[in-house]
């Protein structure tokens, strides 16, 4: 046993388990058009209820499409980007600098050469930027908001949040991809899904089963190695 009272080899399977669900993991941006069964999405918001919050204030409220549904938000959200400025609730970062930026563009050119894109073809990279508002032919959607009272924390938890959705959808085979893009249109959001004026959007999740023929899959980034992000203290 160890000193949690876990033995050791249900750690050692937890751990291999939580690797490979964050490994398979990537940001889906295709899907095939099967629905996925209520009761699977009702099994993933289970999961991701157990999310630690802020004094348990979880401020996370989901809204969710399937169907139809799904169909009237893609074609509104779309044609609403066509006709207005983005305007999220949130700030979007002031600048990417450094290492930010760095990233940023290498991620860029892995989606862009994965579909065929050349460098420097802005109407085909627009084109691609626009498949963010179709919720890249994702059968659903989840918007996650927040209460406005609960500021930059009731936006963490729901970070949290997010990641737990993913990772349950993960161990069930559903495909996902948290999307900051949608939430741009706040204004159409709140009016299509009757949101509270007091309700703060955070992101989208669009999900359903990955289209694994698509090449626009099979690109994944990379990470820094934890020496490069991680600072010890030891005196």
């Amino acid at each position: 046993m160890t000193d949690t009272g876990i033995a050791a080899t249900d750690t050692s399977l937890a751990e291999r388990t939580l690797a490979q669900l964050l490994d398979a993991r990537i940001s889906c941006r295709a899907y095939l058009p099967t629905q996925v069964p209520r009761e699977v999405i009702e099994r993933i918001l289970e999961l991701a209820q157990q999310t630690p919050s802020w004094c348990n204030t979880q401020p996370w409220q989901v809204a969710i499409t399937e169907g139809e549904g799904t169909d009237r938000f893609r074609s509104g959200l779309a044609e609403y980007v066509r006709t207005h400025p983005q305007e999220s609730d949130f700030e979007w970062p002031r600048e990417y600098v450094g290492e930010h930026k760095q990233r940023r563009r290498e991620c860029a050119m892995q989606l862009y050469s994965s579909v065929g894109i050349a460098p420097g073809d802005r109407a085909a990279s627009a084109e691609q930027t626009m498949k963010n508002f179709d919720l890249f032919g994702a059968p659903h959607v989840a918007i996650v908001t927040t209460h406005e009272a609960l500021g930059t924390y009731g936006a963490v938890d729901c970070g949290l949040y997010v990641e737990t959705f993913l990772l349950a959808a993960q161990s069930l085979g559903v495909a996902t991809i948290p999307q900051a893009a949608v939430a741009g249109s706040s204004r159409f959001i709140h009016d299509f899904f009757s949101l509270d004026e007091d309700r703060r959007v955070v992101c989208a999740i669009s999900f359903g089963y990955p289209d694994t023929e698509n090449p626009v899959n099979g690109f994944r980034t990379h990470r820094e190695p934890v020496a490069n992000v991680a600072q010890w203290v030891s005196q």
